[in-house]
């Protein structure tokens, strides 16, 4: 009997699928890699691309994969651009949900449809910024990988407001949040979702801890992200629970979803950032995991 899960036969050309990336990383980031054997296996041929290639024929692959493209929020605009000029269908997760995810202001919605959320002030260009009181994160609404992210407290104002009024200067939004305490030691849990092969819904794969990775104000760093501790884990029902509700308010026809949650000051997970443009899927931290992810694309291949 054939596997369903295979693409095509012997006699056909394999699929062929693009892993989207940057040009810091152009031969895909290690984690991403682990994808490329269950690809082969199903015959579909991987290839990491990246975004902003001239040369790139986008319209020679069946599908593409957002999965690295990590420089994209450095020339937003032309990275939107890009994606709205792909092959209609193709992209995932497809190119509206990324003008929608890539904003955090998608935050606001999520909330306002009852979801949990880390509270957020929102900065203006205009707007003055008074420091809160206790420990807190400042970082932009358009950014990836924690750049251009700080944690103050009240002996840093000085250091803040420079922060905001730098980010404002470059006409980027502000957020200001408070720092949750549960990131020093719970840390926080990121639940991984696939599309399941047989109705294509997201289904929960495994999830990972990340430790805290903030440890004062925003210096720079000339790296593509910034490190993170990781560490497998097993998430709690709240926190299962919190990812559904996030899911059922999220945008519909995904491939992948990551679900960034962490215990508010009640302890009750509240949402951090829902992932669903080019979040890191820590393959390699679950048994299977890069195997579902592969299923997930072939059954979207089979599916088109």
């Amino acid at each position: 009997m054939n596997n369903p899960l295979l693409v095509g036969d012997a006699t056909r050309a394999p699929a062929r699928v693009a892993l989207v990336t940057c040009r810091d990383l152009p031969e895909l980031e290690e984690d991403d890699r682990l994808l490329l054997a269950p690809l082969a296996e199903r015959r579909v041929t991987a290839e990491p691309v990246i975004w902003d290639d001239t040369e790139a024929d986008w319209a020679a692959y069946d599908l593409i994969v957002l999965r690295s493209p990590w420089d994209y929020f450095y020339r937003y605009d032309e990275f939107l651009t890009w994606i709205g000029r792909l092959p209609a269908g193709r992209v995932l997760n497809p190119a509206d949900v990324v003008r929608w995810n890539t904003d955090k202001r998608y935050l606001r919605e999520l909330a306002d449809a009852g979801v949990p959320v880390v509270p957020t002030q929102w900065i203006g260009a205009d707007d003055t910024f008074t420091p809160p009181a206790g420990e807190y994160v400042v970082k932009p609404a358009v950014s990836a990988g924690s750049k251009d992210t700080g944690r103050y407290g009240p002996a840093d104002a000085d250091l803040a407001l420079a922060h905001v009024q730098r980010l404002q200067q470059a006409g980027r939004l502000v957020m200001v949040q408070p720092y949750l305490p549960a990131v020093d030691t719970y840390g926080e849990t990121a639940l991984l979702h696939f599309a399941s092969p047989v109705d294509g819904r997201l289904a929960y794969s495994h999830a990972i801890r990340k430790g805290p990775m903030l440890a004062g104000p925003d210096t720079g760093t000339e790296s593509l992200y910034v490190p993170e501790a990781i560490t497998p884990r097993v998430p709690t029902e709240a926190e299962f629970e919190l990812a559904r509700q996030v899911l059922a308010a999220a945008p519909v026809n995904l491939l992948y979803a990551r679900v960034d949650v962490i215990p508010g000051p009640d302890g009750s997970p509240v949402l951090v950032e829902l992932e669903l443009t080019e979040p890191s899927v820590f393959l390699a931290y679950a048994d299977g995991a890069a195997e579902r992810f592969a299923d997930a694309i072939v059954a979207r291949l089979r599916r088109d």
